[in-house]
């Protein structure tokens, strides 16, 4: 099965265009290896997926025939990551959840560098 078409049928992608929009910009790594969206995925194959700021990574146990359910997903793929590295991907949304909060969304505008000029000047 390509690359792009599992990780949309284990749901790690929502849609398969943005799976395969993730593997052309090496998002995606098979084995340790940047890939082509049309790479074949084979048992016992690890998958890592870049999701900021870490590598989720996934050992493939089984290859489904179609889009599975969240149930399901548990017997085709195991997540491999790390818990500290899961750990970081929570305090880093939680950190991004209270900035939104804040209504901090970024790097700040034009005009808001100048508010923040005058502040501190």
């Amino acid at each position: 099965m390509r690359i792009d078409k599992y990780l949309w049928a284990i749901r790690i992608y929502k849609t398969r265009s943005m799976a395969t929009k993730a593997a052309n910009e090496d998002i995606v790594l098979l084995n340790s290896e940047n890939t082509k969206p049309s790479k074949t995925v084979k048992q016992n194959d690890v998958i890592s997926v870049k999701s900021n700021p870490i590598w989720r990574t996934y050992k493939v146990l089984d290859i489904p025939k179609t889009r599975v359910g969240a149930k399901l997903v548990d017997d085709f793929a195991i997540e491999t990551t790390s818990e500290k590295d899961l750990d970081q991907l929570k305090q880093y949304e939680i950190i991004n959840k209270q900035n939104r909060s804040f209504g901090i969304k970024g790097r700040p505008t034009k005009k808001d560098r100048r508010n923040l000029g005058k502040l501190f000047n």
